[in-house]
């Protein structure tokens, strides 16, 4: 009967053991977790606090430049010269001759030698010409063989300015190489923005323009026998 007794009391004895071990066990296994758990929040709380002082510090830079950045539009940059106006032009001597460039006497010399005739004018009310919107300009006529070259200087002394030249001989060519004497084929190939104002019938007479769009500045070429026979470089004055 002790014998029971005692074996009873050692088996509730271990049984008390063991619990009181599981409960150590379970106890120990649950404690770090609070403290894990804290130290991944506090590190996701400082990610989240750099990504914040990132994106701070991003927003107002881009702010900043999209404030301060000027949008160029198209066309609102100056160019280095005129691409239309030193189209319209022929060379000579390794000289580029074009529409709206200034030229006095001395100048067109050194560019052209000097010139079998020069005549010039200043326009009035009285003059019997009716271009009234030109009085108070002179107009200058240079003539070479197979050349004519005409500059206008307005009022107040300003520079002469080329606005008109007419080229009956081949020995001057333009910008394009083409010269008095090429063909109509050859022509149409250098130009072929331009056409024929007529039917353009090889045995007839027709002109071939180059116009630019704002349709002021004009190359026209006469064509006659399927050939340039002249070529007029000219501007409408207003």
């Amino acid at each position: 009967m002790k014998l029971t007794n005692q074996s009873a009391s050692l088996i509730l004895l271990s049984a008390l053991l063991t619990m009181a071990l599981t409960g150590c066990q379970s106890g120990n296994s649950n404690s770090p977790a609070p403290a894990q758990n804290s130290a991944e929040q506090g590190a996701s709380n400082e990610q989240n606090k750099g990504e914040g002082a990132a994106n701070s510090n991003t927003s107002p830079s881009e702010s900043s430049e999209g404030e301060g950045s000027e949008v160029i539009k198209e066309g609102s940059m100056e160019k280095e010269g005129n691409v239309v106006l030193k189209e319209l032009a022929f060379v000579y001597n390794e000289h580029t001759i074009a529409i709206a460039d200034t030229a006095n006497e001395e100048q067109m010399e050194q560019m052209l030698g000097k010139p079998d005739n020069l005549k010039s004018h200043t326009y009035s009310a009285d003059d019997g010409t009716n271009m009234d919107t030109l009085i108070g300009f002179t107009e200058k006529v240079y003539t070479y063989p197979g050349l004519e070259i005409k500059t206008i200087s307005i009022p107040e002394g300003k520079q002469d300015s080329i606005f008109h030249i007419e080229i009956t001989e081949p020995t001057y060519t333009t910008a394009r190489n083409i010269k008095v004497g090429d063909s109509l084929d050859t022509l149409k190939s250098a130009y072929p923005e331009g056409k024929l104002l007529g039917d353009g019938a090889p045995n007839e007479e027709d002109d071939f323009r180059y116009e630019p769009s704002n349709y002021v500045d004009v190359m026209s070429f006469h064509i006659k026998d399927a050939k340039v026979e002249s070529i007029q470089i000219y501007t409408l004055l207003d």
